[in-house]
C-alpha cells in the first residue's frame, strides 16, 4: 500500500492518525456516510465513499493502542507516535488482513444503523440474524483491535426487538400516497423523505418519498391526514418509547402527533386551523433519537449517494472481490437473492 497519512496532536492531548481530509469521531456525530469503529484506546473511521481502507484513527490511550498500531498502520507509525513524533508518515500494514477485517467489521456496524432499506425504492433489507452472526465472527478476526470495545452491537445500534429481515416474511407496501376518505375536499397534498439520523433503524422505509400528506376539508374541519410507509422488515409491536412522531408545519401553526402502525405504514391524522393549506411541510422523528447540527452529510443528496452505493453493493453481491475488503456481507448475499421480492 502506498497511503500516507498524518501524525497530530489535539489540544486536549489525544492522537490523531489520519489520511488527509478523512472523517474522524472529532468532527461530531457521524452521518450516514461514516464508518466507526470503538477499538481499544480510540476510534478508527472510514469514508463509506472513500474506497480506502486505511482508516483515520483518534487515540485516547496511547498505550493500549500500541497493542495495534503497528498492525494497522506499520511499525514506523507506532514508534513515532511511541516517541511523540508528529508529521506524514507512509503506512505499511504489519497484518494488513486486519486492516480489511476491521473495515468490513466497520461497515458491518454502520449497514445495522444506516442500511437504506426501502419497498419504494426497491433496495432489499438486511437480515438482522446473519448481520449479527457476522460482526460476531469479524469482531473475533478483530480480536486485537476491539478486545470488547465494540462488542454491544444491540445497544449502540438501537436495534428494535422482534425484527427480521427476511423478505418472505412480510407483504409489500401498497406504495407511499395518502388515502384520503371519499366526501372530502383535498386542499394540498405532497411527499417527502425524512432524517435518517432522527429515527433507529427498522421503522421506517429509507425512501425520500416514504412520507406523503394531505390537507382535507369535510364537515366544517381542516385535517392533515400523515402517512409513512414502514420499514420493509418491521414487524411485531414497538416500544412506546419508539414511536415516531410527526412535526406537522403549516402556516397557521405547528402541530405534532404520535405515529401509529397500520399494516405496513405508519399513520395520524391531526385537526388543524383554517388557513393550514398553505405552506404545509412534514417531519418525521422519534423524539430522543439523534442530535441536532448543521452537517450536510445526511441531507437527500447524501442519502441517494447511500442508496446508490447500497444497490451496487446487491448487485455485486454474486460476484468475486478483488480484495477481501470489498467481499459482501452474509446478510448482503441473502438479501441479493431475495431481490426478486422487490
Amino acid at each position: 500500500m502506498n497511503d500516507t497519512v498524518r501524525i497530530r496532536r489535539a489540544a486536549d492531548g489525544l492522537w490523531i492518525i489520519a489520511p488527509d481530509g478523512a472523517p474522524t469521531v472529532l468532527d461530531g456525530a457521524a452521518g450516514s456516510d461514516v464508518l466507526v469503529l470503538e477499538v481499544a484506546g480510540g476510534h478508527l473511521t472510514w469514508q463509506l465513499f472513500g474506497g480506502q481502507t486505511i482508516p483515520a484513527a483518534v487515540i485516547d490511550d496511547v498505550q493500549l493502542a500500541q497493542e495495534w498500531l503497528w498492525a494497522v498502520f506499520g511499525e514506523e507509525i507506532a514508534l513515532a507516535v511511541d516517541a511523540g513524533g508528529t508529521g506524514e508518515f507512509g503506512v505499511v500494514p504489519g497484518l494488513p488482513e486486519l486492516v480489511a477485517s476491521a473495515w468490513r467489521l466497520g461497515y458491518a456496524h454502520w449497514a445495522a444503523r444506516w442500511w437504506p432499506a426501502s419497498i419504494i425504492d426497491g433496495i432489499a433489507p438486511l437480515d438482522e440474524r446473519l448481520l449479527l452472526d457476522e460482526i460476531a465472527a469479524l469482531s473475533g478476526e478483530c480480536e486485537m483491535l476491539v478486545d470488547g470495545a465494540d462488542a454491544s452491537f444491540v445497544a449502540q445500534t438501537g436495534q428494535l426487538p422482534g425484527i427480521r429481515g427476511r423478505t418472505d416474511d412480510y407483504a409489500l407496501a401498497a406504495g407511499p400516497a395518502t388515502s384520503v376518505p371519499s366526501g372530502v375536499l383535498v386542499l394540498a397534498r405532497g411527499t417527502g423523505g425524512w432524517d435518517w439520523r432522527h429515527c433507529p433503524p427498522g421503522l421506517l422505509d429509507a425512501s425520500d418519498n416514504a412520507v406523503s400528506w394531505a390537507v382535507v376539508r369535510g364537515a366544517g374541519t381542516t385535517t392533515v391526514l400523515v402517512r409513512v410507509v414502514a420499514a420493509p422488515q418491521l414487524r411485531g409491536d414497538v416500544p412506546r418509547h419508539l414511536l415516531p412522531h410527526a412535526l406537522v408545519r403549516t402556516a397557521a401553526g405547528t402541530i405534532e402527533a404520535t405515529l401509529a402502525l397500520d399494516g405496513d405504514a405508519w399513520t395520524t391524522e391531526v385537526t388543524a386551523p383554517v388557513g393550514a393549506e398553505s405552506g404545509v411541510a412534514v417531519q418525521v422523528s422519534v423524539p430522543g433519537v439523534g442530535v441536532e447540527d448543521s452537517a450536510e452529510s445526511s441531507g437527500p443528496d447524501n442519502r441517494q449517494r447511500v442508496r446508490e452505493f447500497a444497490a451496487l453493493r446487491l448487485s455485486r453481491a454474486t460476484e468475486t472481490p478483488d480484495n477481501l475488503a470489498d467481499a459482501p456481507l452474509l446478510a448482503e448475499m441473502a438479501a441479493a437473492a431475495s431481490d426478486s421480492d422487490f
